[in-house]
C-alpha cells in the first residue's frame, strides 16, 4: 500500500510538472492532496473479505476473514449467471467459529448464493461491532410497527432522523435498582385484586394455544396506566401480527406503543434479534424516566429460535432437545427488564410462555418460572367453558404482591383463593348432590358465594376494571376483617 502511494505521488508530481506550475508551492500540494483524497474515497469501504466455503441448513461457513462473535457482515448473492447482472447482498451475523472458519447465520433469504461468494465486513474496523449494528430508538417510533432489524413495516416513512444505538447495554447493578413497591393498574379485575402486579415486575403468562392469551395481552396494552407500551411479537403467525395491531391493540393502544414484529417465517436470528430490540426500546424509554409496559409474545418462540441456532452450529442437545446455551440466554434477556435506578423509570414486563399440551413442566416453562417474579396460568378448561379471561387463580401467583398491597387486601385475596379452592375440591360431590349443607360452614359459605366469585373473575374484552373499582367489589365479596 505504501509503495502504491509513493508511486501514485510520483505520477501526480509528474502530471503537475507536465501541465505546468499551477501556482505557488502551497497550491501545487493542495492539488495533489485533492486528487489522492478523491481516489481514496472511490475505494470500497470493505477492507476485510472472505469466501463462503460451505452452506448446510441454516449456517454458512466462511474462511479468509476474522471477525468477533456477534459482529455483522454481508454475503454476496448472485441474481444471475450473466456478468452484467449486479450482485445483491444479505446481512448475516457471526454466531460461532472453529479454527479459521467462521459460522454465519443469515438474517434474510440467501437464494442465489454461489460457492465462493464473498463475505464482507459490514464495518470498516473489524473490532468495531457497535458501529456495524445500530437500531433506531426514541419517541419518533411511537405508533410505528417495525421488524427485527428496526426497519418500518408500515407505510409511515423512514426512520433516518431517529437516534440509533447498538442493542447491547451494560447491566444495571442489582443494588442500584429501585425496589418494587408501587402497584400498577392493568385494568383486569382478577389481576388487580388477587394477583396485584408491581411497577417493574416481570410476570409470565403461561398458556397453551387458543386459550385467550393474546386477548388478555391486548386488554393489558389498552388499560394499563403506563407511559409507553412496547410489544414484541416474536415467532408468531404473520396473520396474528395485523390482527393484534388492528383488533386487539386498537388505535388507542397503538398511539402510545411501538410494535416489533418478527414472525415465524423470519430467520431464527432475526426472531432473537427482534426480542432483543423490543427490550432495548423499553430500556431506552426507561432511561428517560418513563414507566414502560413490555409485552413479549412469546418467550418460548425466542427459546426455540436460540435452539435452532445452537443445534445448527453443533451444540449438543440436553433437556428435551434444548442445548444448555438456551437456558443461559433466557435470564440474560429477562433481567434487562425491571426497575431502573432509584428515581428513574421502570419496565413492567409480561412474557407469554407456551405450554405444549398444557404441560406446566415443559423445560422452558419451568425455567421461566424460576427467573420471573410470578406467573399467571390460563386454563383450557375455563376457556372451553366460556370463562374469560381464563385465569386459573389457584395455580397463579404474584411474588411481588405482598410488597405492593396492604395487609387488608392480602387477607382478602387469601380468603378468596381459599373459597375457590375449597369449592373446586368438592365440586363433584356438590354436583351429584352427595354433599349435605351444614357439615362444613366454610364450604357452605364457598358454595353460596361461588357464583359471585366466578362473576368477579370473569370480564369482557372491552371492560376496564381499575384498581379502585376492583378493590370495592372485592371488599363486598370478602371483607378484610370477615370470617
Amino acid at each position: 500500500m505504501a509503495e502504491l502511494g509513493d508511486r501514485q505521488g510520483i505520477d501526480d508530481r509528474q502530471e503537475i510538472g507536465e501541465r505546468g506550475d499551477p501556482g505557488d508551492h502551497h497550491e501545487r500540494w493542495r492539488f495533489t492532496l485533492d486528487k489522492v483524497t478523491h481516489r481514496i474515497e472511490a475505494l470500497s469501504r470493505y477492507r476485510h473479505e472472505g469466501r463462503v466455503t460451505r452452506a448446510t441448513g441454516l449456517v454458512l461457513e466462511a474462511v479468509g476473514i476474522r471477525l468477533p462473535l456477534g459482529s455483522a457482515c454481508l454475503i454476496e448473492l448472485s441474481v444471475g449467471q450473466l456478468p452484467d447482472h449486479e450482485a445483491r447482498f444479505a446481512e448475516a451475523e457471526v454466531v460461532g467459529f472453529s479454527a479459521d472458519k467462521l459460522f454465519l447465520m443469515p438474517l434474510a433469504d440467501t437464494s442465489g448464493l454461489l460457492p465462493g461468494a464473498r463475505v464482507l465486513a459490514l464495518s470498516g474496523n473489524r473490532l468495531d461491532i457497535a458501529s456495524a449494528r445500530r437500531f433506531p430508538l426514541g419517541d419518533g417510533l411511537l405508533g410505528r410497527v417495525l421488524d427485527g432489524n428496526g426497519r418500518p413495516l408500515d407505510d409511515l416513512g423512514p426512520l433516518e432522523q431517529s437516534p440509533h444505538a447498538p442493542l447491547e447495554t451494560p447491566p444495571i447493578n442489582p443494588l442500584a435498582r429501585a425496589p418494587i413497591d408501587t402497584a400498577i393498574d392493568v385494568g383486569i379485575r382478577a389481576i388487580n385484586g388477587l394477583l396485584t402486579v408491581g411497577r417493574g415486575q416481570r410476570m409470565g403468562l403461561f398458556a397453551g394455544s387458543g386459550v385467550g392469551k393474546s386477548v388478555l395481552l391486548g386488554m393489558m396494552a389498552r388499560f394499563t396506566d403506563a407511559d409507553v407500551i412496547v410489544v414484541g411479537l416474536i415467532g408468531e403467525r404473520g396473520r396474528e401480527v395485523q390482527d393484534f395491531i388492528e383488533n386487539i391493540l386498537g388505535e388507542e393502544g397503538l398511539a402510545r406503543a411501538v410494535v416489533v414484529a418478527a414472525p415465524a417465517d423470519t430467520s431464527p436470528l432475526q426472531r432473537m434479534q427482534g426480542a432483543a430490540y423490543a427490550t432495548r426500546l423499553a430500556e431506552d424509554f426507561r432511561d428517560k424516566g418513563r414507566n414502560v409496559l413490555l409485552i413479549m409474545d412469546s418467550l418460548t418462540r425466542y427459546a426455540m429460535a436460540a435452539r435452532e441456532i445452537a443445534l445448527a452450529i453443533g451444540e449438543p442437545p440436553a433437556t428435551k432437545g434444548y442445548p444448555p446455551s438456551v437456558f443461559a440466554k433466557l435470564p440474560s434477556l429477562v433481567e434487562r427488564a425491571g426497575n431502573g435506578k432509584r428515581g428513574g423509570g421502570s419496565i413492567t414486563a409480561f412474557y407469554t410462555v407456551l405450554t405444549e399440551g398444557d404441560d406446566q413442566q415443559d423445560p422452558i416453562a419451568d425455567s421461566a418460572r424460576a427467573i420471573l417474579d410470578g406467573h399467571i396460568v390460563l386454563s383450557r378448561q375455563l376457556a372451553e367453558s366460556g370463562h374469560y379471561p381464563a385465569i386459573d387463580i389457584e395455580a397463579s401467583i404474584s411474588r411481588a404482591m405482598p410488597a405492593v398491597v396492604d395487609g387488608g387486601q392480602l387477607r382478602q385475596a387469601q380468603r378468596f383463593k381459599q373459597m375457590i379452592s375449597r369449592y373446586q375440591r368438592n365440586r363433584d360431590l356438590i354436583n351429584v348432590g352427595a354433599y349435605v349443607t351444614g357439615q362444613d360452614p366454610q364450604l357452605d359459605r364457598a358454595v353460596a358465594l361461588y357464583p359471585r366469585l366466578e362473576g368477579f373473575l370473569a370480564q369482557r374484552m372491552d371492560e376496564n376494571s381499575d384498581r379502585a373499582h376492583t378493590l370495592a367489589e372485592l371488599g363486598r365479596l370478602v371483607p378484610a376483617d370477615g370470617p
